[in-house]
């Protein structure tokens, strides 16, 4: 399975790129967050509790099933003020 892989404001500022592709056997969001976690280093920073996320460009929650070729993204909480 390939994914493409967004990461939006900050996440975007830690890892220094706003996109990547990852190949591998995900059943759900959550799946390719723990892939990405187990990178390890700069990708910790997807270890937080409240992140967002999207699949294909609809917001859902991280058990959200995935299929080939869908495109994920990661986004921090919104905060407002």
């Amino acid at each position: 399975m390939k994914i493409k892989v967004m990461y939006f404001a900050r996440y975007r500022e830690v890892l220094g790129v706003d996109a990547e592709k990852l190949e591998g056997s995900f059943a759900t969001l959550d799946d390719v967050r723990k892939a990405l976690v187990a990178k390890g280093g700069k990708h910790d920073v997807l270890r937080e509790q409240n992140l967002m996320c999207a699949r294909n460009e609809e917001l859902c929650k991280l058990d959200e099933p995935l299929e080939d070729g869908d495109e994920v993204a990661f986004f921090p909480p919104v905060t407002g003020g």
